[in-house]
């Protein structure tokens, strides 16, 4: 089923449905009466909904204009409607963990993004930030705490060189994302060669989205949580 909203968008609200995961709101380029108007059509038809990428204007409209509203200020993401009373009271039905581990502070926004989707999607989420191979000690305990919790994925969130997830994917049995992000010096080329850097990993296990891509990263994390526990469950 298709919605439409006015002449600039067409919403895919049966998308959970068929793909098993829920159309999101990118809010990138978006005018804040657009984005209203998108959000206000999708409540019609589902009790929440992620939007992504969200200015200082949009973040204003969307508390302006709805009352149940989950703003993340980090990670530029927000959720309006039922689940966003859940995640402002801490609790969510959760199907499964993981965690989400940042190379530096400045990798931290896009781990943001990541954390918030997850959450929505309804996963447990243990946050490592700052723990990048340059000190790579850094690492013990928090790779303690990920065998102790027995989480079903990592989000490994890296800039300059990328070599965090890696490293992780050395020393872990769980699947690891790796998200290359746009923080570096000059031959860092916006996030490019963090990016070929991931996809060129010796180790297995490594699977890629795309630059800065947090929101690609926490829907992947869902979908193994959702198979194993599917797995579980049989």
């Amino acid at each position: 089923m298709i919605k439409k909203v006015d002449d600039f968008a067409r919403l895919d609200v049966f998308r959970e449905f068929r793909s098993g995961k829920p159309e999101a709101i990118f809010a990138q380029n978006k005018t804040p009466e657009q984005l209203v108007k998108i959000v206000k059509a999708f409540l019609e038809c589902k009790d929440s909904v992620l939007i992504t990428r969200l200015n200082d204007e949009q973040i204003k409209a969307l508390k302006s204009n709805f009352k149940e509203v989950h703003v993340n200020e980090i990670g530029r993401v927000a959720v309006v409607g039922k689940k966003a009373v859940e995640l402002n009271e801490d609790r969510v039905d959760e199907i499964g963990k993981t965690a989400i581990f940042t190379a530096g502070t400045s990798d931290i926004p896009v781990a943001e993004e990541a954390y918030t989707t997850a959450r929505f999607l309804g996963l447990n989420v243990l946050k490592f930030y700052d723990v990048g191979i340059a000190c790579i000690y850094r690492l013990v305990e928090p790779l303690k705490k990920v065998k102790e919790e027995d989480v079903d994925s990592i989000i490994a969130v890296a800039g300059m060189e990328g070599a965090l997830p890696s490293v992780l994917a050395s020393l872990v049995d769980v699947p690891i994302i790796a998200v290359p992000t746009s923080i570096g010096y000059g031959v860092n080329l916006g996030g490019i060669t963090p990016l070929f850097s991931m996809l060129l990993s010796c180790p297995s296990g490594v699977a890629v989205v795309n630059i800065d891509n947090g929101f690609g990263a926490g829907v992947f994390a869902y979908l193994i949580s959702r198979i194993r526990k599917r797995g579980s469950q049989s």
